[in-house]
């Protein structure tokens, strides 16, 4: 979820300037290839300061990710290259994979409650509309004292 944020929003921010800015000179590819691991390495340090229980909640890094992926966004333009693009995206996958690949989002599992709360639960609703019932029936039939 955290990896499709991202991109989801950086990618809307890339697209609401991309037509303030047009690219002219050509994507290093190679240069940008060569800086990104430092932009990883960082990464890594500051995640060294986070238990790694907590790794999957995104509140207790997301100032060091939110570092990483304007690293990655500043080493890709420094290449002249567009962010976020399929080469930096290999890379932040493999960041994800290192960090986040325990973090699968478990569906809930509901379940019944126990069958003295489901009765009573049920019961209850029932009950009182009986009550009503009876209590509506009771006074149309004394409405002559009414």
């Amino acid at each position: 979820h955290l990896f499709f944020f991202s991109f989801l929003v950086n990618g809307l921010m890339t697209l609401g300037f991309a037509g303030a800015h047009q690219q002219t000179e050509l994507c290093n590819e190679s240069l940008m290839l060569e800086k990104l691991p430092a932009c990883g390495k960082s990464f890594e340090e500051m995640m060294k300061k986070v238990d790694s229980k907590k790794w999957c909640n995104l509140t207790e890094f997301i100032m060091y990710y939110d570092n990483f992926t304007q690293c990655t966004e500043r080493e890709a333009n420094n290449a002249s290259c567009f962010w976020p693009n399929p080469l930096a995206e290999g890379f932040i996958t493999g960041i994800h994979k290192q960090f986040f690949s325990n973090c699968t989002s478990e569906k809930v599992h509901w379940e019944d409650p126990p069958d003295e709360i489901l009765i009573t639960l049920i019961l209850i609703p029932v009950m009182l509309t009986c009550a009503m019932i009876t209590l509506v029936v009771w006074c149309s039939k004394r409405s002559d004292i009414l």
